[in-house]
């Protein structure tokens, strides 16, 4: 899928809403690094409690890709990277 931003726009503009993202995060004690975008991708790492979490994977979903997709473009999609996961990270991910 085509994104009509580059991969350094979506990246500056998740890094400016990540406040706003974060605070149902932080507010069950967890956190979120982002750490990179690639094609309309954006892969975040969830930390803190969040971190491995059953519920990780809908807090990914529901909530960060959900919010990201209202503020910055519908087709975002939003890719939480567990440990030991990192090395299918895309090598050429934009990361700021």
């Amino acid at each position: 899928m085509s994104m009509p931003f580059s991969d350094e726009d979506i990246y500056e503009a998740v890094k400016h809403h990540l406040p706003v993202v974060e605070e149902y995060i932080k507010s069950h004690g967890g956190g979120m690094n982002l750490l990179g975008v690639k094609d309309g991708n954006v892969f975040i790492q969830l930390i803190g409690t969040c971190h491995g979490c059953s519920m990780s994977l809908m807090t990914t979903k529901m909530v960060v890709e959900r919010r990201l997709k209202e503020l910055i473009h519908p087709n975002l999609n939003v890719i939480n990277v567990e440990t030991g996961q990192e090395g299918e990270i895309p090598q050429d991910l934009y990361r700021g």
